[in-house]
This record gives C-alpha cells, sequence and structure tokens, in this order.
C-alpha cells in the first residue's frame, strides 16, 4: 500500500530565505513508542533561521558538511495526535499535544512523528495551538537558565534582549518564582514588558544599564549582545551570569568560573525535556505564562516568515498556521 503524502516546507541547500519551498513528501508512520501529530501551528525561530544559513559554518558539521541532512526545519509544535504506536500509553488518537523536536527538526510539516517519552504534553483546555506552539523552545530555554539562577523573592535579576521569544517568557517564568525583574528592551517594546509582569523596563535606545548604578543577583543575556565582561561589575556577590547565545570571549569565562571559582557564568544549550514541559504546561495553565505572538503566516509563506525573523526585530514569537 502506498505511503499518503503530506504537505511540508523543505530546504536541500544552505542560503538565503528562498532556498525554502513547499513541497509533497511522505508521511511519517509511527514506530511503536511514537506518536504520529496532525501538526496546527509551529514556529519560526532565530535558531531556525541560523540553520538554514549554516550561520555559524559549525552547523554544517552536524546538520550536513555540503547541503542539509534532514530538508525539514521547525523545532516546536502543537496540534492533534493522529495515531500512536504499538507501545505507546501516555496518549490517545484526539489528544491536542504541544512539544519539541528536541536536537532533531521537521515541524514544518502536516505532519510528525515524535517518541512518547520526548519533550510532549497535554496542551491546556484554554490555550490555542498557535499559543502552545509558541512556548516550547523559548520557555523551555529560559526555564534552564533562571533555575541555575535560582529566582526567589528579594532576588533581583536582569533579562537582556526580554521581548524575544525567550526573554519574553523570561520576565513571566521569574516573576512567578517572585523575582525582581529588570527587562532590557527597545522602545517599541517597553509597554510590552510592562504588561508581561517586569517590575522595571530600562529601553537600552535612551539608556545603558551597565552605568546605572544597579546591581544584580542574576544577568541572563538571551540574544549575545550582553557579555560577561560588559556585565560582571554588575552582579552581586555570588552572582550569576547566564547566556543563551553565548559571545565568543564568554566561553573563556565559563571555563574560569568552573575552575577557579568567582561569578559563575554558565551557557551552553537548555536540556529540560518532558520534566521541564510539564512545568511549563502548568504555568500555562494557571495563566502565569502567555503566549507573545508578533505575527502569523500560512505554510506556504514560511520564507517570508523567515525573512521577517531574520531582520532580528520580532516580538516574542512568529508563528506558522499549518492546519485551520
Amino acid at each position: 500500500m502506498k505511503t499518503p503524502n503530506m504537505k511540508a516546507v523543505i530546504y536541500r541547500d544552505y542560503g538565503a530565505a528562498e532556498v525554502l519551498h513547499l513541497a509533497e513528501v511522505a508521511r511519517p508512520t509511527p514506530k511503536d513508542n511514537e506518536v504520529l501529530i496532525r501538526i496546527h501551528a509551529t514556529t519560526v525561530t532565530s535558531g531556525d533561521v541560523r540553520l538554514r544559513k549554516a550561520d555559524p559554518f559549525a552547523v554544517r558539521f552536524f546538520y550536513g558538511l555540503m547541503r542539509p541532512k534532514q530538508q525539514i526545519l521547525g523545532h516546536e509544535a502543537a496540534g492533534v495526535v493522529e495515531a500512536v504506536g504499538s507501545k505507546v500509553t501516555r496518549f490517545r488518537k484526539g489528544d491536542r499535544v504541544f512539544g519539541s523536536t528536541g536536537l532533531g527538526s521537521g515541524t514544518y510539516a502536516e505532519y510528525i512523528c515524535l517518541p512518547e517519552v520526548g519533550a510532549l504534553v497535554a496542551t491546556p483546555a484554554q490555550v490555542s495551538d498557535e499559543e502552545a506552539a509558541t512556548l516550547v523552545v523559548g520557555a523551555l530555554t529560559a526555564l534552564h537558565f533562571l533555575k541555575q539562577a535560582r529566582p526567589s523573592p528579594g532576588r533581583r535579576i536582569l533579562i537582556h534582549g526580554a521581548s524575544g521569544s525567550i526573554g519574553s517568557a523570561a520576565v513571566q517564568i521569574a516573576k512567578s518564582m517572585g523575582a525582581h525583574v529588570t527587562a532590557v528592551c527597545s522602545t517599541a517594546n517597553v509597554e510590552l514588558l510592562r504588561s508581561l509582569g517586569a517590575d522595571r523596563v530600562i529601553d537600552y535606545t535612551r539608556e545603558d544599564f551597565t552605568t546605572m548604578g544597579l546591581t544584580y543577583d542574576a544577568i541572563f543575556s538571551t540574544v549575545g549582545r550582553a557579555t560577561y565582561m560588559q556585565c560582571k561589575a554588575l552582579l552581586n556577590k555570588g552572582g550569576v551570569f547566564l547566556t543563551s547565545s553565548a559571545a565568543p570571549g564568554d566561553y573563556m569565562h565559563m571555563l574560569g568560573s568552573k575552575l577557579f571559582g568567582g561569578a559563575r557564568v554558565i551557557g551552553g544549550v537548555a536540556s529540560n525535556g518532558a520534566s521541564g514541559l510539564e512545568q511549563i504546561r502548568s504555568l500555562m495553565e494557571t495563566g502565569r505564562l502567555k503566549a507573545v505572538i508578533d505575527r502569523s503566516y500560512p505554510l506556504a509563506a514560511t520564507a517570508e516568515a523567515h525573512r521577517y525573523v531574520e531582520q532580528g526585530h520580532k516580538k516574542g514569537n512568529v508563528v506558522i498556521k499549518v492546519a485551520a
């Protein structure tokens, strides 16, 4: 019996957004421990843009030297379980779910198979698929780093790049833990960050947070435009510098803080998985974490969405509507 097809946005070469195009490809079949999800919504992240461009070049060593091994991008999705493998017990057909592909990709498509034990959980009833799709990678990354800052009532945290997908989630998660949050953003996003609960918002076009005489227990750089060297004098004793997009010089300080002590400098890749996503789900369910959606595009306009994200000015998240 012939395998049914599905629509997907694929790319066979690295390059500009024009390498992305809509195609018909074989629909995946779930293995014994997998669920087949009909995707209703996915997102375009800055990480997707970097993979499409193979920027930095080192991307090629992991995803294909000359051409991408995996031709479908996309790392987060929300939709409905279409079928389950014979050994799956957590989900059944018809369940609404949202989750991440982890180190893989493939959500720019109508269907995807994901492992039952991966970063996949039930979608809260009051949360739309578009909203749920945006609260995976960014929120998991924010949660991963904030846990290492140990937010609690009275602790002061500054979040640089607070209006992006990671930053907007970090502001809300840190507030849910009781921290005093200072958000750094551009003029256009000041009111957004206030609405998300930031205690103080610094407009970087008018003020330089490094010269204001304020100190923090943790500084979280989400977009790689604030380095440890710029921020070290602002850290209180026992403070921590967190970066989800480390500048080249930060790596030396990460190693140094492990070997010699002093202010901790923490970077790397988030690894919360299903347990972290359950925490995210709980925050969504209780209204302490809400989606920030800048724009939505149909699947056929994914290249256009990439061009917009590549400009570097998105507020929160950009959504791709895969199924009506």
